[in-house]
């Protein structure tokens, strides 16, 4: 069945991949988006990547006019406006609840306020959510860290240790069912629009399907946003002549899932059967970890710059160690099966980069922001990090 479908922030990175694949699918699109300089650029206008097929509708999430026009006729909703970057998320607190919080909130009232016949929203949620996530003690079992101490952050002991006994814990792929802890105010908005959706749903039988997205990497990102994903940054720096400055000595662990997999995701959600008032959550990502090291020498490697990183001790307060997706539900519930390895991945990404327009470097003026604002450790001098080893 064919379904006239809206997607907040529909012309991002995942939004317009997922406009193409719901097209080809036989569906309508409409997109909402503000198109904010800081992603989009000075230009106001929508990116040339979008598809031809696509209504679009410039607007903020939170004006109740934009949003009544964006929903007049549709019936499923994906909402994936939001601000997203963890670091400028710890300064930036005022702007980042006004479009996450208050802009689901404004969402949910638009949608009641019309009488649309919505019958699926499809929230785009984070692994932010999760915090450290859950990692193993030999001495008592699994194990949930609320994060680590700046003591030991200072002197550069990137390890996790137990809650209980203090000792080391190793990382264990987190499931939908972990406790939730906001380890930034980034992570605690995306916790709020976890709960207003499901209290919506609940309230008025709307059906509901969280996906928590782990690293998303892909072509179409906002490579003029310095804020949000560090694939975008270590592409830029390269793209630049620069070498790539990996924090924390490349210790800390990231899932990375190709966003041609979250897309998979995202229409395997819009398929499934639900129950009104049902809101199962989802993980997407890999379920496979790679560390920063790892991830920056196969960034390298990709774009003909084998080598041209180096490990610095600086940490950016908010960041955490690993986590990496349990896909055991998202597999049997959704079917979902990711299948783009990092390797190839990367590849595909250098090659549309090949094609883009030089982007400018700005790394290290966000890290002097983070610093100046105490929000970086071994940041002294932005722009020449400091490469002490332990």
């Amino acid at each position: 069945m064919s379904s006239h479908i809206l997607i907040t922030g529909g012309a991002g990175f995942i939004g317009s991949h997922t406009a193409d694949a719901l097209i080809a699918a036989g569906h309508s699109v409409r997109v909402l988006d503000s198109l904010h300089p800081q992603v989009h650029g000075p230009s106001g206008e929508f990116p040339a990547y979008l598809h031809p097929a696509v209504e679009r509708i410039r607007g903020d999430i939170c004006d109740q006019d934009a949003l009544r026009a964006a929903l007049d006729g549709v019936d499923v909703v994906y909402h994936m406006a939001a601000e997203t970057g963890v670091g400028q998320s710890q300064y930036e607190v005022a702007r980042y609840f006004q479009t996450n919080v208050t802009g689901t909130a404004a969402l949910w009232e638009a949608i009641l306020s019309t009488g649309t016949h919505i019958r699926r929203v499809i929230l785009s949620s984070s692994r932010a959510v999760y915090g450290e996530g859950a990692y193993h003690c030999r001495a008592h079992g699994t194990v949930y860290p609320s994060g680590r101490s700046l003591d030991a952050l200072s002197q550069h002991d990137w390890s996790m240790k137990c809650p209980q006994c203090g000792q080391p814990a190793e990382s264990l792929p987190t499931g939908e069912d972990a406790p939730l802890v906001a380890g930034s105010v980034y992570a605690q908005t995306k916790l709020f629009q976890e709960e207003i959706c499901r209290l919506m749903s609940a309230t008025h039988g709307l059906p509901l399907v969280i996906l928590r997205y782990f690293n998303v990497y892909g072509p179409r990102q906002a490579l003029t946003n310095p804020y949000t994903g560090v694939i975008a940054t270590f592409c830029t720096r390269l793209l630049n002549g620069k070498s790539i400055a990996v924090y924390e000595e490349g210790v800390p662990q990231r899932d990375f899932v190709h966003v041609r997999d979250v897309v998979q995701a995202n229409l395997r959600a819009l398929a499934s059967d639900l129950d009104a008032g049902h809101a199962p959550v989802f993980n997407v990502g890999t379920g496979q970890t790679l560390s920063l090291a790892t991830i920056a020498e196969t960034v390298c490697e990709a774009a003909g710059h084998p080598g041209a990183f180096e490990r610095t001790t600086r940490h950016r307060i908010g960041d955490i160690l690993s986590c990496t997706a349990d896909l055991s539900a998202s597999r049997t519930a959704l079917g979902y099966a990711p299948s783009v390895s990092f390797a190839d991945g990367m590849i595909e990404l250098v090659e549309w980069l090949k094609g883009q327009r030089q982007p400018e470097d700005r790394s290290e003026q966000v890290a002097a922001e983070l610093a100046a604002k105490g929000l970086m450790l071994g940041a002294d001098s932005p722009g020449r990090p400091d490469t002490r080893q332990n």
